[in-house]
Formats: C-alpha cells, structure tokens, sequence
C-alpha cells in the first residue's frame, strides 16, 4: 500500500522533471488538504499539478476546485496519477475526469522532455484518437477513394467516416487501419498545456455534508469573522474577490485593469502564518502576484520569510488597492 512518503517522493520526481524543463516550480503540498500540489511557471504558461496515486479519488468538487482556481489566475490544471482502480494508467494516454486532463508520469516526462505529445485519450468504451479530419478528406480524395471504399478497408460505415472527416474520434484500432491503409498519419496530437475554453465551472450542489467546492459567494458568509471582515475590506478598496477552498491561501484578488494584478491572501492565527508563509511567498514568485497574511492577534513583525504580515486593522489603512500594492511591494 502506497505511504505518505510515496506520493512525496512521486511529487518530488514530477518537480524535478518540470524544473529540467525550464519551469519555475514550487510546491504545496505541504498544506493539506489542498486542490493542488504544485505550481509552475514557464514564460506565460502557469500549471497547477495534483499528484493522485489513484485517480478515482478525484471527485467532481476536487475538480472543480482545480478548473476554479485555473480559469482565476489562469492556469491550466492538470492531474498526474498511477492508476484507476486497481489498473495502471497507459502511458500516452489523456484520461478525462469532470474536465480536468489526467495522465501518468511518464506521458508528462515524454511530453515535456522530448517535445512527444500523446495522441490517445480514454473514454467511456475504449481508448480513442482525435482525427484531422481535413486531412483524412485530403489523403482520401488524393487517392480518388469514395467514401465507401475506405468505410470497407477501416471497417466502418460510409457515415462514420463522414463523421471522422468533421474531425470525430475514433477507436484506436480503426484508426490504425486507416492509417495502415492510406500509408499517413491522421491523428491529432494532444496539446496538453491548452486552457480549455468555456463557462466558469459552476460547483455542484452538496448533499452530504462534504467540503464546499471551489468557492464561496462574497454574499455568504464563510463562518470566519476575521475572514469575512478581510474579504469585505478587499472588496471596499476595489479588488474583485474570491474566496477559496482548500487551497493555501483563503481569498484570490485581482485588480479591475485590463492587465489585474493578483492579491493572494492568508487569514488566520500567527501560528498559521509561520506554516504557511514560506508556501504562500513561492506561489506568489511563480504566478508573479503578491501575497500577504492578515493575522487575528498583534505582531511584533512586519513580514515572515518575506511575506508581509498585517492586522485587519493595518488593512484598513489603505484607502484603494494601489495604496495596499504599494504596502505589499
């Protein structure tokens, strides 16, 4: 049975590879629970990695925590695992779970070491690549192929190729058929660094009494006073606020410009602080941000390990959020 240990060791080797890479990296993962493990940052491209040994423990509010937090800074999410159930995830493959991309080590290593993108995502039924389907027309019309006469050698129907030249899946044996057939490649590489466009996730509905997902409306309170009161502050000085869950830090702000400025802060005892400032201060480096921690009781400090330490009623000084910035820097 994996330990602890394991999965730090796990998230240590991903780590290593990303920095090899080029990526800035700092990890979390001592904060827990948290929604993700690792931060990196290579020129504009921001990820947030959560290390899983199985795959089946992400649920949908875990997900949603991820997709939040990377639509908000943005980031592109992604989770590295082992296996599903008792089956270790293929190498090459994307597995997909409540929209987030989930794949194993070594497709990652392959990936961003070697530039080699899988082609093969995991779906309901099989293993499955995404077709170019201009492509298979192309090679298809060059070779004066009706569309029945590839259906008969892919072993399809004459409709299902139409599909396939929309751009379709297709299960990977097919695929190899026709790929076999027409003498070219017609998969799709995956690109596992592309945000995926959409509506913001909206958190599902919690029945059982498990954590809240993602985040929680300004409107509502969070059950924290001291929390509540450094949200309404933010808000009052024109920062767009979110709250968050389980993540290191308890508020995500940016500025209103067409270029914002993001604001991570901490809430909590000076005890927390203490654990949580070295984290919060290497998230701040890697997104480029700023970061500060609103303590319940008086400090004799002004900062810890660099990270700037204030009162709520130190944050009140501030009259807008160009003053704070300028506190903060």
């Amino acid at each position: 049975m994996p330990t602890v240990g394991d999965r730090d060791r796990t998230i240590e080797r991903i780590q290593a590879i990303l920095q090899r890479t080029g990526f800035h990296v700092t990890g979390t993962h001592n904060i827990r629970p948290s929604s993700f493990d690792l931060v990196a940052r290579r020129d504009s491209l921001l990820l947030l990695v959560k290390v899983l040994k199985n795959i089946d423990a992400l649920g949908p509010n875990e997900a949603v925590r991820l997709r939040e937090l990377g639509r908000l800074i943005p980031a592109v999410g992604l989770v590295v695992g082992s296996s599903s159930g008792t089956s270790p995830l293929e190498p090459g493959v994307v597995y997909m779970r409540y929209g987030v991309p989930i794949l194993n080590e070594e497709t990652l290593q392959e990936y961003v070491e070697k530039g080699v993108p899988p082609f093969l995502f995991s779906s309901p039924g099989g293993i499955f690549a995404r077709i170019n389907g201009a492509r298979l027309r192309e090679l298809r019309e060059d070779r004066s192929l009706s569309l029945g006469a590839l259906a008969s050698a892919a072993g399809v129907s004459r409709r299902t190729i139409q599909l396939y030249e929309e751009g379709a899946g297709a299960e990977i044996t097919v695929v190899e058929r026709i790929e076999t057939y027409l003498g070219e490649p017609i998969a799709e590489p995956i690109d596992l660094f592309a945000r995926r466009a959409g509506p913001p996730a909206e958190p599902p509905r919690e029945t059982d009494g498990s954590d809240p997902p993602g985040t929680v409306p300004l409107s509502e309170s969070t059950g924290d006073s001291l929390r509540d009161g450094v949200v309404r502050q933010l808000g009052d000085i024109g920062l767009t606020v979110t709250v968050t869950m389980r993540a290191p830090f308890d508020a995500f702000s940016r500025t209103p410009e067409a270029r914002p400025e993001i604001l991570l802060t901490g809430v909590g005892s000076l005890r927390a602080a203490h654990h949580r400032a070295p984290i919060l201060l290497g998230l701040v480096r890697v997104i480029e941000g700023h970061g500060m921690f609103v303590v319940r009781e008086e400090s004799r400090t002004s900062s810890i390990d660099g990270l700037p330490i204030l009162t709520i009623q130190e944050l009140k000084r501030s009259r807008d959020h160009d003053e704070l910035l300028e506190v903060l820097s």
